[in-house]
């Protein structure tokens, strides 16, 4: 991955060791490269080493995080799942400038109405690879994004690995960008 910025932390900051997700601290001062800013989050290099910064950290690399995202109150459960793709779609594996929808990892998304004004949204998705550590930080940067959509109060992401991912569940445009046909 080629940096595109260096950048000064102007505050301590929080990062997960990709491909690990093991969070670290990364204090005010420290000089990082920006190799990948997608979907608010970043993907940075520190000493050789690639580490994932939240979007709700991106002060810390003076940037502005992403507004929130809206829905009117009156809106179906169809019109939110589009808003919950939307932001799914925002959503990037650090090591691989694609969202995870265009990847092929959401097997399942599903929004329900629990009562007038509250919803749920429950999310089925896989990893590239069984072992891979950014699992949990995906999640909880899914988790994140769609709680803060208006009237969505429960969300749940499952990961799983039935079936197995492989290159063929990813989309043409995604498979043409990495260089697998």
């Amino acid at each position: 991955m080629q940096v595109q910025e260096t950048i000064e932390l102007n505050r301590d900051c929080l990062a997960a060791t990709v491909p690990t997700g093991q969070q670290v601290l990364l204090p005010n001062g420290t000089e990082v490269g920006v190799v990948q800013a997608l979907g608010g989050s970043f993907t940075i290099l520190f000493y050789g080493r690639m580490f994932r910064i939240d979007g709700a950290d991106a002060d810390a690399l003076g940037k502005e995080p992403l507004p929130p995202p809206e829905l009117p109150a009156e809106a179906s459960d169809e019109q939110a799942l589009e808003v919950v793709m939307d932001l799914l779609r925002g959503c990037y594996d650090p090591e691989i400038p694609i969202n995870i929808v265009d990847l092929g990892l959401v097997y399942r998304c599903d929004v329900t109405t629990i009562e007038p004004g509250s919803r749920r949204v429950e999310v089925d998705m896989t990893l590239t690879a069984p072992g891979c550590g950014m699992g949990d930080v995906l999640a909880a940067d899914i988790q994140n994004k769609l709680s803060m959509v208006p009237t969505i109060d429960q969300v749940q992401v499952e990961i799983v690995f039935d079936p197995p991912w492989h290159h063929g569940m990813m989309t043409e445009s995604a498979r043409l960008q990495v260089g697998v046909f």
